[in-house]
């Protein structure tokens, strides 16, 4: 049956989608009647096992394994969709932290950081969202619709004192969104963001390994408990799908109340 939140059969690609919040989000757009979704990870046989799962919920699925930060890899990669479907539709620029590596028991202030430590939060959290909304938007442009939905954090709204280059990075990323939403809309495309709290992903889980410390960072959270990634997933659909079709250029934090900062 057809709901507001229906996806029409449009194609869908989402970045990062092997697990956590991606993952829900793939899921998300097959329930609700996507045709296809394209399902991104670095490693392959994550992206091959929620294809399964996108396939079991109706959709058609196609994993490709490619790094975002790499213009020649993504490029291969729409062009491999488009061959598949006959365009894109729909991005979700999910893929972040530090990339396939991600490491979060390293981290130092910034000023005893290392420039080649700033490359490896740069080029997921914002050279990937320029690959990806770079090959997408011709498709769109094309197709005269489009829905680009870009995963922030908090910490690009708020900062983090850790995680300045990241902070910065997502600050980075939702500015363009907001340009890439005045270039866009001419051409029926949409531009957004949902900037996450801590959400229960696995790289959260290596922050938080016991119940006493996430007792102490949920002491900063409104609603004492950490995101599902059921909670930010629900906001992506909505602003892929046509009930969303009058927003663009905004950012919309899914953050169990860590912040209420503009």
């Amino acid at each position: 049956m057809s709901t507001i939140l229906d996806i029409k059969g449009r194609t869908a690609l989402v970045t990062g989608a092997g697990q956590g919040v991606g993952r829900q989000v793939a899921l998300y757009l097959a329930e609700h009647g996507a045709g296809a979704v394209v399902i991104n990870d670095f490693h392959a046989d994550r992206a091959e096992s929620v294809a399964a799962e996108v396939e079991a919920a109706g959709a058609k699925a196609l994993p490709i394994a490619f790094d975002v930060s790499n213009f020649e890899a993504v490029g291969a990669a729409f062009a491999e969709a488009q061959s598949a479907f006959g365009g894109v539709d729909i991005l979700v620029n999910n893929a972040g932290n530090a990339g396939p590596t991600s490491r979060l028991d390293d981290l130092v202030p910034f000023w005893d950081s290392d420039p080649s430590e700033w490359k490896r939060w740069m080029a997921t959290n914002f050279d990937g969202v320029l690959n990806c909304t770079r090959h997408a938007m011709p498709l769109m442009v094309k197709g005269g619709y489009g829905r680009i939905v870009t995963v922030i954090s908090d910490a690009g709204r708020v900062g983090e004192p850790h995680l300045a280059v990241y902070s910065g990075a997502k600050a980075g990323a939702a500015g363009f969104m907001r340009a890439i939403a005045k270039a866009g809309g001419r051409f029926g495309i949409t531009a957004n963001c949902v900037a996450l709290g801590g959400t229960r992903t696995p790289a959260v889980a290596d922050l938080i390994p016991d119940a006493e410390t996430e007792k102490r960072a949920l002491s900063q959270y409104v609603i004492r408990r950490l995101g599902e990634p059921e909670d930010p997933a629900g906001m992506i659909l909505f602003l892929c799908s046509d009930a969303a079709s009058w927003i663009t250029g905004q950012t919309y934090p899914v953050n169990g109340g860590y912040s209420f900062a503009c």
